[in-house]
């Protein structure tokens, strides 16, 4: 095609022709189509194909042939299809595909199940912010249901707001990100430890061992939901703690249990060049731990003050609190040479708010209602890899990487 036909065929001067092939899947048949339609001497402007269920639809737009030979190209495709036993359409018009609208978001729905009711209901709403629907692509199918819709014609951040209030309701999670190379340049993820990364609440861990878990587990409660200050209720923990004994340390870090999903999420980060830290208003003891077992490139969490063998019920050094998670995410983004609006954060507690605004994703994980409401996106399913479908890592990646982790 010469560069006068390029620019024809963009404002849609050129006559072209929509081939589509569809029919049962197998070796073959896109060489097959371009094999057939190569005779012609044909441009393809665009290509299209996608497989459900070993069911095939294959679109190709090209140019129109020669004066006279569009009638032998429809025969001979039809022909092949035939031959194939596969079925075929060609449609004729000008031109390429319609210019996208203004504004290119990606949403990412999960669901267990993902129902019709629910797929219909966003597609309806995208439609009702003037959005248009260009692609779906599916992510995964387990442990969830992981579909990405191609949104154009709207502002990303309209078409989040929108689509939130659907969210809950529908009973599925959703993310609306800005379309773009920065999506997969997010180099950078941070999470919260507590309730996040692993299952338990260390502290409460602790109070186990010091026989006042009833009383630690009602304050660590109500600063979760956003009813007392980090710090204070940090301060008022840790003293219940005074005069255990330090050997409970190694007892802790035995008891820490991952979150389902963990392991496999750091794997196939790490494996796709991202860099991944852990923040806390846990206990170093504990974080740095969690750093070695898990190759983490960044931790930084609270000290237990540790004197004689004992702990004195103080915390040593700055304290991780809410604004403390923030200034830490960005300290890592810099040390890693990642802007902020490239970063991931997930937490779930109203001490991870101000990260998760802060960063360029914020991932709300099985939170308190305050934090879900805040959040840019919440994941409401157990499993801590679930988070990766919503930076458009699909099931197949996320298998890959885990084989090559083996090899």
């Amino acid at each position: 095609m010469s560069a006068s036909q390029i620019v024809a065929s963009r404002t849609g001067e050129v006559p072209t022709l929509l081939v589509k092939v569809f029919g049962k899947d197998r070796p073959g048949i896109t060489a097959g189509l371009f094999d057939t339609l190569g005779a012609f001497q044909v441009d393809v402007v665009d290509i299209e194909q996608v497989v459900t269920r070993g069911r095939l639809v294959l679109c190709a737009l090209v140019t129109q042939p020669a004066d006279g030979m569009e009638g032998d190209l429809r025969s001979t495709v039809h022909s092949w299809a035939e031959s194939m036993k596969m079925e075929a359409e060609i449609i004729s018009g000008h031109g390429d595909n319609r210019p996208r609208g203004v504004g290119r978001s990606l949403v990412t729905v999960l669901g267990h199940p993902l129902t019709a009711r629910s797929t219909a209901a966003i597609a309806a709403r995208i439609a009702g912010t003037g959005g248009n629907i260009d692609r779906i692509f599916r992510l995964a199918k387990y442990p969830v249901t992981a579909v990405e819709f191609a949104v154009s014609g709207v502002e990303t951040a309209p078409l989040r707001t929108a689509l939130a209030a659907s969210a809950s309701a529908l009973g599925v999670d959703i993310a609306v990100v800005s379309a773009g190379l920065h999506r997969r340049a997010q180099r950078l993820v941070v999470m919260d430890v507590d309730s996040t990364l692993i299952q338990d609440e260390v502290i409460e861990l602790f109070a186990a061992h010091a026989g006042c878990a009833a009383e630690v587990a009602e304050v660590t409660a109500a600063a979760m939901r956003g009813e007392l200050d980090f710090e204070q209720s940090l301060h008022a923990r840790v003293a219940l703690l005074r005069g255990l004994d330090a050997s409970v340390v190694d007892k802790v870090r035995e008891e820490v249990r991952l979150t389902p999903g963990a392991r496999t999420l750091i794997r196939t980060l790490k494996r796709l060049g991202y860099q991944v830290g852990v923040v806390s208003g846990g206990f170093t003891q504990v974080t740095d731990a969690l750093r070695e077992r898990l190759g983490l490139d960044f931790a930084h969490a609270n000290t237990l003050e540790i004197v004689d063998g004992e702990l004195t019920g103080r915390v040593t050094g700055e304290i991780v609190d809410r604004a403390g998670k923030a200034r830490l995410l960005r300290r890592f983004a810099a040390e890693a040479g990642v802007p902020l609006s490239q970063t991931v954060a997930i937490g779930d507690g109203a001490n991870d708010l101000d990260m998760l605004n802060a960063a360029g994703l914020g991932v709300a994980f099985n939170a308190k209602p305050v934090v879900r409401e805040a959040a840019h996106t919440a994941v409401n399913f157990p499993f801590l890899d679930t988070v990766l479908y919503l930076l458009g890592i699909s099931r197949e990646e996320v298998e890959a990487a885990q084989t090559h982790d083996e090899d």
